[in-house]
Order: C-alpha cells, then structure tokens, then sequence
C-alpha cells in the first residue's frame, strides 16, 4: 500500500491511514498530556501528523513490521513539539488560542468531508479504550502503548525503557491481565 501511495494513489493513502488513525489517536491523546489537551484537539494533531506523512511518504523507509506505525508515531512526536512550543509562546504572550473545534468553527476548512476529527467523534469504542487506558498505572499504560499502539518488539521496548526482555514482557503480561480485568464501572488507578 505504501507502494501505491508513492506513487501518487489518492485512494491508497486514505486507506492505509484509515488503518492506522484509532491506534495513531489513541497515541496522540498520551502524549498530549493533560495541559495541551485543554488547549490542542486530538483530532488537529492526528490530522497535521497525516499530512505531514503524506508530505513525506517518500522518506518512510520499511524496515519490517511496525515500521509504519513507528514513523507515524514520530511524525506525531514532532507536531506534538512544535504545538507545544507554540503554546508556550502563546502562553507567555498572554493569550490562549485553540486549534479549531466546535467552539472555534472559523478554522481553515478540512481537506475531505472524512476528517480525522469526524472519525474520531463518531468512533465511539476508541473513546472507551482511552478511558480505561487512563484507569491503569502509568507503567502499565505505557507498556500496553507500546506493545499494542506503536507495535514495538520487546527487545525494542527494552531499550526504550532500559529494562531486560524478561522485565518487559512481564509488563506487557501484567499490563494487559490488568487491562482486561478493569471494569468499567469500578474506576482503580494504581
């Protein structure tokens, strides 16, 4: 699919990112952080990290399985940077601007009607999914973005995190019984 969309295939790229927008939001929510959630929309950074993608399509270089989400995930780390900076300077300016939403309709106007905004809103089962990420341990949480989100390999995970294969997968193991545990009802952090 990559293939296709280097070679110009319009329909190949909103293919292969519809693929990968849940664990690409889910993703983007994490490393938003509380403070520049209240200010940028998931949805904005999802959309700026796939244009960006589909800028750069021709450097991504496939390295085997999960390459494309890892690129993607870095590419995100990148926009996430800049709004970031962006934020702080608009902070010590004085003012606070949001990206546009509902409560900012005068933004530029989306590329397609299939905006990432709209499928993230209308996709109502990643909202569960990032609400019980949040009632798990931060290690745990981190564990299972990781491994299920970014599809790292354990041995990538373990250099991430300076822990021995055997201690990660332990995570992961842990992480995920945990997860599958938590019932919706009785929120637990901890």
């Amino acid at each position: 699919m990559v293939r296709r969309v280097k070679d110009g295939d319009r329909e190949a790229f909103s293919d292969l990112f519809a693929k990968y927008r849940p664990r690409l939001a889910t993703l983007i929510h994490f490393r938003l952080g509380p403070e520049l959630r209240r200010f940028v929309e998931v949805d904005d950074v999802l959309q700026e990290t796939l244009l960006r993608a589909y800028r750069d399509i021709e450097k991504f270089d496939y390295r085997g399985s999960g390459a494309f989400m890892n690129w993607l995930a870095r590419i995100a780390d990148h926009v996430i940077a800049d709004l970031a900076r962006s934020h702080g300077r608009i902070k010590r300016a004085g003012e606070d601007v949001r990206f546009r939403s509902e409560g900012n309709p005068g933004g530029p106007e989306p590329i397609d009607s299939m905006t990432p905004s709209r499928i993230f809103r209308e996709n109502e089962e990643l909202g569960k999914l990032i609400a019980k990420l949040d009632l798990l341990p931060d290690d745990y949480r981190t564990a299972i973005m990781l491994a299920k989100v970014e599809g790292l390999t354990t041995r990538e995970m373990a250099e991430r995190l300076g822990k021995s294969n055997e201690a990660v997968a332990l995570l992961v193991h842990r992480a995920l019984k945990r997860f599958r545990a938590l019932d919706d009802s009785q929120p637990r952090k901890g």
